[in-house]
């Protein structure tokens, strides 16, 4: 039974050296890369400049808040974690792009993926509108150069902290 138990411990720390860098920065830590590209945006709506405000209920079931706005015919829904009205639209009509009033995350149900809305040109402009409507105030865009460099950290390289 000594040699099951080191042979087991030994086994896990081979598993965590050889998947340290994915539990770290990686799905295993819950970090979501944003997708740069999407194929689902030619649905969205042409007005995204006028959008109902962010302390809109949901359009069925009227809750409060976990709601998402569908960017291609602007109705306001609730997220899976509420009724799932967002998630049944998209099923319903294959309206694939929302945008998130609690966070201003964009997703793709189509692609099953986040949308990265600073650096997808035509998601910029309703994610400045959704944050000027939410915050009172122009967001801090980032560059496309920044993002590369600095939302990746080198393996080969050590930090400087």
């Amino acid at each position: 039974m000594a040699d099951q138990a080191g042979s087991s411990s030994s086994h896990l720390e081979f598993h965590l050296e050889e998947d340290g860098y994915d539990l770290i920065y990686g799905a295993e830590s819950g970090w979501v890369e944003a997708k740069t590209h999407c194929d689902h945006l030619a649905s969205l709506s042409s007005d995204l400049a006028h959008i109902p405000i962010p302390i809109t209920p949901c359009n069925r079931c009227q809750h409060p808040s976990e709601n998402w706005v569908c960017l291609c015919c602007k109705v306001v829904l609730c997220s899976r974690f509420v009724n799932k009205h967002m998630l049944e639209h998209y099923k319903q009509t294959t309206h694939s792009v929302a945008l998130s009033y609690s966070d201003l995350s964009v997703w793709c149900f189509a692609c099953d993926s986040y949308l990265d809305a600073q650096l997808i040109q035509q998601l910029r402009p309703v994610h400045e509108t959704a944050y000027i409507l939410k915050f009172g105030e122009a967001p801090p865009f980032r560059s496309v150069e920044s993002s590369r460099t600095e939302d990746k950290p080198s393996m080969d390289m050590p930090s400087s902290s």
